[in-house]
């Protein structure tokens, strides 16, 4: 039965993915996610965010598509700026101005840019082989876990953004401990009670996920941008020359790209940590294997090739714990498993069982986003390297627009707007007190879900916790979740004892 419902599915995603409307909205999704990912200030998260209320009307597959598809585009599309204004588009292209803008200063932006397309595409890739290999036998191991066995790895996912989301691990527990703070009000599911609503109707549903998303991403980056609206960076003219890599620059580049290709998918695998750490550890990992480290930093092809084949990867390795067990790996995959609940469908290893044909059609436009990505980048890099001319408060007005409307639609409620308004705020806070959004994002969508876990495994336990520490994977996910949150302060112990 299984064989043939996923046949089923597999033969429907297929008819979706290669339909005109499929590609149309792929080609679509992937130009947005480019085109947000070359304007410094914006986000691929906020564009996901702002997208998520105009898929309602659609199907879950084609929503799908166009969301996914813009997170490939978005990671892409930051290296533009990266490169040519030394401001990184995204923060995963944060390690792709080090090399990229001492080369443009050279006049070798278009062969900076060019190396850069071309590692995101092989990267892409090289994850999506992980990706099919590794979704569908982690997703039937996942249906033989229980709810202490699934508690246990909300908690390692919370404590392990907590150790990589920001310099200060304080900081980063308490971003996910306020996340799961807002995602506390409503009905509590387990007892039917109403909980911390404080006399207030409109929140005995709790706290809205889209809300919250456009507030915490779009909202408090618009009131950045109010405030540094007369700051202005002088771009770098492109240079489109030597763009293109032979077949003996491909082959010589190639251990570089598979190499850092694996360390931002695994990275991407483990939840919460996301593309800019991913990049972090191939670029260092390239320069301790390189025979000219001290180009590094100063216009290093190397570099380039593994910031950008690695960021490219998480976005692959992220979206296999998404489809697997339902636990983000990325801000934007919070915004996907909220995107997927949304249309009334449950992320984890169910979703492999009752609709095929959404994993698939995730997977299909995966692959075919980073093909469309290689051909947009290089057709449209040059004027994309314009957009940085636009003036601020245009795009200021346009976005703000955008989240009134895509906000007010989702219920028709004020309220929403009103929330996404206080979460704008709170966002521009955070970000002022240099705590990071990740944690208080993934603490908001991992709270509800650890919470309902754990009521249901007291109640079949008839109160004990002793299940969460005798039953052996939720142990060994209970100890990594120790070793997570004590190792990191052993370490900052010991650099103090030094000083």
């Amino acid at each position: 039965m299984m064989t043939l419902l996923a046949t089923v599915g597999l033969e429907s995603a297929f008819s979706m993915l290669f339909s005109a409307q499929g590609f149309f909205l792929m080609i679509l999704g992937t130009t947005l996610g480019i085109t947000v990912g070359a304007i410094p200030g914006l986000t691929g998260a906020m564009l996901i965010a702002l997208t998520l209320p105009l898929t309602f009307t659609m199907d879950s597959g084609s929503a799908m598509m166009l969301l996914v598809s813009m997170y490939v585009g978005s990671v892409s599309g930051g290296l533009i700026t990266a490169t040519l204004l030394r401001i990184p588009g995204t923060p995963s292209a944060m390690m792709t101005t080090l090399d990229g803008y001492p080369m443009a200063q050279k006049g070798q932006s278009g062969r900076a840019l060019g190396l850069g397309i071309s590692a995101s595409f092989v990267g892409g890739m090289i994850s999506l082989v992980f990706l099919i290999l590794l979704s569908e036998p982690l997703s039937k191991y996942a249906t033989h876990l229980g709810p202490f066995e699934f508690f246990s790895l909300v908690l390692m996912a919370l404590v392990l953004i907590a150790s990589v989301g920001g310099r200060s691990i304080s900081r980063s527990l308490f971003a996910g401990f306020l996340g799961i703070f807002f995602a506390m009000p409503g009905i509590v599911a387990a007892t039917g009670e109403v909980r911390m609503t404080f006399g207030i109707t409109e929140l005995n549903g709790g706290f809205k996920l889209l809300p919250m998303l456009i507030g915490l991403f779009a909202i408090s980056q618009i009131v950045t941008d109010v405030l540094e609206k007369d700051k202005e960076v002088k771009p770098i003219q492109l240079s489109t020359e030597g763009m293109f890599m032979n077949r003996k620059e491909w082959l010589s580049q190639m251990g570089n790209m598979i190499r850092s290709s694996c360390i931002g998918t695994w990275i991407g695998v483990l939840p919460g940590i996301g593309a800019n750490i991913g990049s972090v550890a191939a670029y260092s990992t390239a320069k301790n294997f390189s025979k000219t480290p001290e180009k590094f930093g100063h216009g290093s092809e190397e570099g380039i090739v593994a910031a950008e084949s690695a960021n490219n990867a998480t976005v692959g390795g992220a979206l296999i714990p998404l489809i697997t067990m339902g636990i983000p790996g990325s801000v934007i995959d919070a915004i996907l498993l909220g995107a997927l609940m949304i249309h009334q469908l449950q992320p984890g290893p169910l979703l492999f069982e009752q609709n095929p044909e959404v994993v698939y059609t995730i997977i299909g436009s995966f692959s075919l986003a980073n093909i469309f990505m290689l051909f947009i980048m290089i057709l449209l890099v040059k004027p994309l390297s314009k957009l940085s001319s636009i003036p601020k408060m245009y795009l200021i007005v346009t976005v703000l627009a955008f989240c009134v409307i895509g906000t007010y639609a989702q219920n028709n409620n004020m309220f929403d707007v009103w929330s996404m308004l206080g979460f704008g705020l709170l966002g521009f806070a955070l970000e002022r007190f240099s705590i990071p959004l990740a944690p208080f994002v993934i603490g908001f969508v991992l709270g509800p879900m650890a919470e309902s876990k754990l009521s249901t495994g007291l109640m079949s336990s008839h109160g004990s916790w002793l299940p969460l520490v005798s039953r052996p994977v939720s142990c060994f996910f209970v100890i990594i979740s120790i070793i997570l949150l004590v190792l990191p302060m052993i370490q900052r112990f010991k650099k103090v004892d030094d000083v």
